[in-house]
C-alpha cells in the first residue's frame, strides 16, 4: 500500500486556509525539543528527562531501590517522570504509617517534591529564549494571521513557556483558563463555555504547567511566580482531592468537547500517545461525531505497522498518522510515494513538505520508474512531523518560504 504525499498535502493545505472548519493543536513534548537552528533553547522529550533525573535520583542509595521497584510495576514502557510521579501520590495516599517500596509517607512525599523540583529545572528555560527566533514565535505569527471564523484552540503536555512566549512576543491575545489580576485563578466554569471569548486563542495546559500552585486557603488553583515549592503537574485519577483535580478534568473535558462539535480538525504534532487518559478522550468523542478528523504528525522514520499508534489509527478511520517513511490513513498502513515526479509548477513547492533525496533502506525495489540516467522511486520522506519543519509549512501559507528553509 502507498500514499502519495501530493494528494495529501494539498488537501491539509485546504485545511489550514479555510475559514470554515473549526480548527485545534495538540502539542507534545517533541514540540519542545524541535530546533530552529543552533541558536534554538530546548527541553529534553519526555523519554530523556526521565532517563537524567532517574539516573539524578538513583544516586541516592534511598531511592535507587524504590525507583527500580517503581519502573517494574509501571513497565518499562509506561515509565515516565509523569507515571512515576503519578504512582507516588497514589501510594503516599494510602501508605498511612506503613511502608512500600522501602519507602515511608515521608521519604515519598520528599522524592516527589526532588521530582517536581529537577522537572522545573529543566523545563525552566525561558530566561535564555530569542523569542524573535522561536518556533513558537513563527507559529504564533501563523496563528494571528490565520483567517478563522472561530478562534484556534491550542492544548499541550507541556508545562513550559514556550507557547506562551510566543503568543506575547507576536501580540496575539489568548485565554488559558485563569483569571485575575493579583492572584489569578483557575475558572472551570469559563473553561466549560465553549463560547467564551469566542475570538480569542486558547491555551489549554492540560497536564498543568510551571506557575501553578494550590493555594491551601482558598482552595483554589492559582498561577504565580515558578519559584515556589508547589508544582502542580500531570493528571492523576487518584492523585488530588476534588479541587486540585479539577483542571485537569475540565481542560480534559474541553478536549472532548471540542472534538464533538461539527466539522473539527485536530492536528497533534510531539505527542506520542503515551496518555491513555488524553486518548480515551480523543477515542471516545471520535465515536460521537461523524465530522472530526484527527491528523497526527509522528516523528518516526521507523513507524511499524504493529505500533500501538497504527493500532489506533487503523481501527478508527477518523484518524490519520503521518509518519515519515509511512503513514496510516483510511485505515491503510502505507509507505510515501509520489504518484508522478514533481513539477515546478505544482501549487505547493514539494520541498517544503517531502525529501526527495533523503535515504532509504526501505521498499526501493518496488515500483521504480527509470528517467534517464537515474532511478527514481518516487520514495522519500515527509518533513512536517518535524514541528520546525511544520511551522515553515504553515509560514508558507502568508508569505513566500525563505529559500533556506526549504
Amino acid at each position: 500500500m502507498t500514499h502519495d504525499p501530493i494528494e495529501y498535502i494539498r488537501g491539509l493545505q485546504q485545511i489550514l486556509i479555510s475559514d470554515k472548519k473549526k480548527l485545534a493543536f495538540l502539542f507534545g513534548a517533541g514540540t519542545s525539543s524541535a530546533k530552529k537552528n543552533g541558536a534554538s533553547v530546548t527541553i529534553p522529550s519526555i523519554d530523556e528527562m526521565t532517563k537524567q533525573i532517574k539516573n539524578t535520583l538513583c544516586q541516592e542509595a534511598i531511592y535507587k531501590n524504590a525507583i527500580k521497584e517503581i519502573e517494574q510495576e509501571l513497565e518499562k514502557n509506561k515509565f515516565t517522570v509523569e507515571t512515576l510521579l503519578s504512582n507516588i501520590e497514589q501510594k503516599c495516599r494510602f501508605i498511612g504509617n506503613g511502608e512500600l517500596n522501602g519507602l515511608k509517607k515521608d521519604q515519598f512525599v520528599e522524592l516527589a517534591k526532588k521530582i517536581k523540583g529537577e522537572i522545573k529545572e529543566k523545563a525552566s528555560v525561558h530566561m535564555n529564549i530569542d523569542t524573535n527566533n522561536s518556533i513558537h514565535a513563527d507559529f504564533a505569527e501563523w496563528v494571528g494571521r490565520a483567517n478563522k471564523k472561530q478562534a484556534i484552540e491550542l492544548f499541550t503536555t507541556n508545562y513550559d513557556y514556550f507557547f506562551e512566549l510566543g503568543l506575547e512576543c507576536k501580540n496575539i491575545p489568548y485565554y488559558d483558563g485563569f483569571t485575575g489580576s493579583y492572584q489569578p485563578f483557575f475558572d472551570a466554569i469559563s473553561v466549560e463555555n465553549m463560547n467564551f471569548l469566542p475570538n480569542q486563542t486558547k491555551l489549554w495546559k492540560i497536564h498543568g504547567s510551571l506557575g501553578w500552585h494550590y493555594d491551601e486557603q482558598s482552595k483554589k488553583i492559582i498561577r504565580k511566580v515558578i519559584d515556589s515549592d508547589d508544582l502542580l503537574i500531570y493528571p492523576s485519577i487518584l492523585k488530588y482531592d476534588e479541587s486540585k483535580k479539577q483542571p485537569y478534568m475540565a481542560l480534559g473535558d474541553r478536549l472532548a468537547n471540542f472534538l464533538k462539535q461539527p466539522d473539527t480538525i485536530l492536528i497533534i504534532c510531539g505527542y506520542s500517545f503515551g496518555d491513555e487518559h488524553i486518548n480515551e478522550r480523543i477515542l471516545t468523542s471520535l465515536k460521537s461525531n461523524s465530522s472530526t478528523h484527527v491528523l497526527v504528525f509522528y516523528y518516526d522514520k521507523s513507524l511499524a505497522e504493529e505500533s500501538a499508534i497504527c493500532k489506533i489509527a487503523k481501527s478508527e478511520s477518523k484518524i490519520s498518522v503521518y509518519g515519515q517513511r509511512y503513514a496510516v490513513i483510511g485505515s491503510q498502513f502505507g509507505i510515501w510515494r509520489l504518484k508522478r515526479e514533481p513539477d515546478k509548477n505544482d501549487m505547493i513547492p514539494i520541498s517544503l513538505y517531502f525529501d526527495e533525496d533523503a535515504p532509504s533502506n526501505y521498499e526501493t525495489e518496488l515500483r521504480k520508474e527509470s528517467k534517464g540516467t537515474e532511478t527514481w522511486t518516487g520514495e522519500g520522506e515527509l518533513k512536517l512531523p518535524d514541528f520546525w519543519r511544520f511551522v515553515v509549512f504553515l509560514q508558507s501559507m502568508m508569505f513566500p518560504a525563505n529559500e533556506e528553509n526549504k
